[in-house]
């Protein structure tokens, strides 16, 4: 496996001439360069670094989860000032969209390849990926290319399409992922076990993913009025009949101390143990911690290192320099160097895989459309559900999770708003490895009520997208300002209402 990890790396250096240049040949690219199955981890492994690092760290900031101490008072500045323009700027942005659309590529060039091969394993999985990313890009930005896009130079400047459209037809495409990989013969030719970095080739893990997503992406749903299509693809959900994850989705190709998790080495310590400048540079808000006090909640024991005997924070935004929110006064992130070499909550070590998407969401996301009476179960089942997966995966003891869930605080059937309660304890659960989903939840539903950040434009103003890049102003303006104003504090995503 650790060769794979190696080939990822090759990979991105050197195919970008050849495979990942979809200017080449739109149609079968580097098809002589790399094996299937090679391109297919490695593009698999380059999404989840994305989620991992890049969209992570604004969910951080934006979800509630994180700020800077004293001395990085100028550190990710357009995060917490809400900068549209500085983020969405081509030198020195965040690039998110040009990320996900040269992953949508990637996986294109993989479904033209396998369907010429009749591999459908590798097609409907990548199909799958691909309503991933498409669902992502909408979050962000709402109108996106959709039809028009993934077609190289035959399509230079694709027409955009209404992000409800969009998230229509991602479910869908998802759908017809699924089918394929149903349809795939258990052993190809080929071999997916030992190349697939997220499954091993497991038809049925793909297939809850799948199910998983689509889910995620109908409960994003719920405040506007599209219930007929919401039941419609519930019951395709239900009636598929393999259900949602019950194991974390997680992706390792072989990480090992010289080539280590990217989400590792750039938010707790590199390969020679030092300190990176994320871990110095970012500390939890005081408003994380207070939630996690107020329910006694033994998870902040794994996240967190005490200092003087107590979990510190800071706020988002830096408007003082006061000496508790400094450094040496403020709580980092604890991995195994501050657990006697054991690992911690996330930080387990430098082998440990990245978390694409975790069975304690797919626990909460069952636990809110059963709420909401769109799916028969037993949502308080679901909610514990929920719960326990995230003190497991941190590595809780059983027993701190049974006088948890017993507390009035937590306990279901005492909530008076079970939605309220269903989002606030996702909160917590989804903390480090999803952190977007925290900002997609607020954007939908208010909840948990954040604190803003002291550097916020004004008192009131939230970043409710991301603005089209510059990139796409320059090569395809027309169309990006046909499909609207997409200013960052003013124009909601379209499921954001």
């Amino acid at each position: 496996m650790r060769n794979l990890y190696i080939l990822f790396i090759l990979f991105l250096c050197v195919g970008c001439d050849k495979f990942l240049d979809v200017n080449d040949n739109p149609n079968r690219p580097g098809s002589s360069t790399l094996p299937l199955r090679a391109k297919f981890s490695a593009a698999l492994l380059s999404t989840g670094i994305q989620e991992s690092t890049q969209i992570n760290q604004i969910g951080g900031f934006w979800g509630g989860y994180w700020g800077t101490p004293n001395e990085a008072i100028g550190q990710f500045a357009d995060l917490k000032q809400y900068n549209g323009l500085a983020i969405r700027h081509q030198r020195d942005g965040i690039k998110v969209w040009e990320s996900a659309y040269a992953n949508l590529n990637y996986f294109q060039l993989i479904i033209d390849e396998a369907v010429e091969t009749n591999e459908l394993f590798f097609s409907g999985s990548s199909k799958v990926m691909q309503g991933w990313l498409f669902l992502r890009l909408v979050d962000f930005y709402n109108n996106i290319p959709f039809s028009d896009a993934l077609k190289g130079t035959i399509k230079i400047d694709p027409a955009y399409e209404g992000g409800q459209h969009v998230y229509e037809q991602a479910i869908q495409l998802i759908t017809a992922g699924i089918d394929e990989i149903k349809r795939a013969p258990n052993s190809t030719t080929i071999d997916p076990g030992n190349h697939d970095v997220l499954f091993q080739g497991d038809k049925t893990k793909w297939i809850q993913l799948a199910n998983t997503i689509k889910l995620r992406g109908l409960v994003r749903q719920s405040q506007v009025n599209n219930q007929t299509f919401i039941q419609t693809q519930l019951g395709i959900i239900l009636d598929e009949g393999t259900g949602f994850l019950t194991d974390n989705a997680i992706m390792n190709p072989g990480f090992a101390a010289s080539n280590g998790n990217p989400f590792y080495i750039s938010y707790y310590r590199d390969q020679a143990n030092a300190s990176t400048n994320n871990r110095e540079n970012i500390r939890p808000t005081r408003y994380l911690l207070q939630q996690f006090d107020q329910l006694n909640d033994p998870r902040v024991a794994t996240l967190f290192v005490q200092v003087s005997g107590a979990y510190q924070g800071v706020l988002l935004g830096n408007p003082t320099t006061a000496p508790e929110y400094s450094r040496s006064a403020t709580s980092p992130f604890k991995g195994p160097a501050e657990n006697g070499g054991n690992p911690a909550g996330i930080f387990k070590s430098l082998q440990q895989g990245l978390v694409f998407m975790s069975s304690a969401e797919a626990s909460f996301l069952q636990a809110e459309a059963i709420e909401r009476g769109w799916m028969n179960g037993n949502a308080a089942q679901k909610y514990e559900e929920g719960i326990t997966r995230s003190f497991q995966y941190l590595g809780v003891a059983a027993g701190d999770l049974s006088t948890y869930l017993t507390q009035p605080s937590v306990n279901y059937q005492q909530a008076t708003n079970k939605i309220e309660q269903i989002i606030t304890q996702k909160w917590l659960a989804l903390y480090g490895n999803s952190n977007i989903e925290a900002w997609n939840d607020y954007r939908r539903l208010g909840y948990p009520v954040l604190p803003n950040s002291l550097e916020a434009p004004t008192a009131n103003s939230r970043p409710l997208r991301l603005m089209y890049p510059e990139t796409e102003r320059m090569t395809n303006n027309t169309n990006a300002t046909q499909a609207g104003d997409d200013d960052i504090l003013n124009n909601a995503v379209w499921w954001d209402r």
